[in-house]
């Protein structure tokens, strides 16, 4: 009698992982807080350590499905932008706003904010979704739009900017766009701050430059004297050019201050800044000519430096490495904050003279729907602003301790008189009374007591800021 091989076993549906969420759920003790036991994270801000298990989301990687004829796609939350492009970009189609790293999760990007180069045009990831099913705190299962009639519809304006304080995004359904094979590149030289503010302030405007269609627009600012406003367009064909490889050699920060045009790939152009962090790969040698030729194309992208600095937070090597080599301690400046775009040069200025961090990235932003509001992050809609960011470290002066926060406190109040905001994802130092009122603090404790009236999760201000 011939051997018997056992079936395969079916893969789990969307509704299985769903009930084994609430299973994990139903198993923590009643009283004990709730968290994600996530193994990586985009967060620069420290982490606390959990005492009690937490829960177990990775099965909810993965795109559901793609509808080319209605432009949509319905996206498991912890589904990466490397992943959601690798599935949207062969049917020619893109999310609206597709953030700089390869490893931010859809769900991740609506809660947290996330922004790009068609920011502009297109707001931010939670402005494209049409509906979002929410475990909240209290353990339910919400399915929630932005309709006015639908009883949650305040759970999906609040859920933006909330950071997991209120609920987890387990599948999501997202608006697409058409996308073209290629964007063409062009690098234009805008001197200082008031040249940047001048040029992204007209494209933002009119959606053209010098005659010319505009998709895409970021800066890249060198220096108080040397920025550059870089415009990209979607092109059917190379029309014979090659395009350009930035895995390599050539990296593309520099090649924005020495090439005035440019072709990459649609899939290249999106993954530009994760090669090489932006610019933050330099910290890790991955910019030396004869460290590059080394390194692993496949190799140089954000998740293998976010390893290298998780492998030094574990061993404290440069820490100790400082002391052994009587370096001042330094303060980490890792943010990105949005001011009115007539008010960049003026923080640009405040920027140089007290900061110093060089290069900083430039990124208009627009609220894509006025009659939306946003209340844990609120914009004025009529306004367009820059989302200016700068991750580095600053020396502090003797006898004061990094961890005070002193210059992203600074930081953080001239944003706010600047009319601006600043992104949540990196240390903050805020009074809780001035957080409550930056970041819509009556309705957040409103949405807090209705969703997660226990409290099983962390509060916002707990989470971001911590209790200082």
């Amino acid at each position: 009698m011939g051997q018997q091989t056992a079936s395969a076993q079916p893969s789990p549906t969307y509704e299985d992982r769903v009930s084994a969420l609430r299973g994990q759920y139903a198993a923590i003790a009643p009283g004990d807080p709730v968290r994600l036991a996530k193994r990586t994270s985009n967060l620069f801000r420290p982490r606390q350590q959990a005492s009690t298990p937490g829960l177990d989301v990775a099965a909810f990687d993965g795109v559901l499905s793609v509808d080319p004829s209605s432009r949509t796609a319905v996206v498991q939350g912890m589904t990466t932008y490397e992943h959601l492009v690798a599935a949207t970009l062969p049917h020619g189609l893109v999310p609206l706003c597709v953030p700089q790293l390869r490893t931010i999760t859809l769900g991740g990007a609506v809660t947290g904010l996330g922004i790009e180069s068609a920011s502009w045009r297109n707001g931010c990831p939670h402005e494209s979704v049409l509906s979002m099913d929410v475990m909240t705190g209290a353990g339910d299962v919400l399915t929630v739009t932005r309709d006015a009639a639908d009883p949650h519809a305040d759970l999906f304006h609040g859920f933006p900017n909330s950071y997991g304080s209120l609920g987890y995004a387990l599948s999501l359904t997202i608006e697409l766009e058409p996308a073209a094979p290629y964007v063409r590149l062009r690098h234009i030289p805008v001197g200082d701050a008031r040249g940047a503010a001048q040029v992204l302030a007209e494209v933002c405007r009119d959606g053209a430059w010098d005659g010319e269609r505009v998709d895409f627009v970021d800066g890249t600012v060198f220096s108080p004297t040397e920025a550059y406003v870089s415009l990209g367009r979607y092109e059917q064909n190379a029309a014979g050019q090659t395009p350009s490889d930035r895995t390599k050699d050539s990296i593309y920060y520099r090649s924005v201050q020495s090439e005035r045009t440019d072709l990459l790939t649609t899939h290249d152009y999106l993954w530009r800044w994760d090669t090489d962090w932006f610019w933050c790969s330099r910290a890790f040698g991955a910019q030396n000519p004869t460290i590059r030729k080394l390194w692993p194309a496949k190799l140089l992208r954000s998740d293998v430096y976010w390893k290298l600095i998780a492998l030094d937070r574990r061993t404290s090597f440069s820490t100790r490495l400082d002391a052994a080599r009587r370096r001042p301690p330094r303060e980490h400046v890792v943010q990105d904050i949005e001011v009115p775009v007539d008010r960049l040069a003026e923080f640009l200025d405040f920027f140089h003279r007290e900061v110093g961090i060089e290069p900083v990235w430039l990124c208009p932003l627009r609220q894509r729907d006025p009659d939306q509001r946003w209340p844990l992050y609120q914009l004025d809609p009529g306004t367009t602003y820059i989302n200016v960011g700068f991750w580095s470290t600053v020396g502090v002066p003797n006898g004061v301790d990094p961890a005070d926060g002193r210059v992203n406190r600074r930081i953080e109040q001239v944003v706010a008189e600047l009319g601006g905001r600043k992104s949540l994802y990196s240390t903050a130092f805020y009074p809780r009374e001035e957080f409550d009122r930056l970041y819509g603090g009556t309705e957040y404790r409103e949405l807090k007591d209705r969703y997660d009236p226990e409290g099983r999760l962390l509060g916002l201000y707990e989470k971001t800021v911590g209790r200082r």
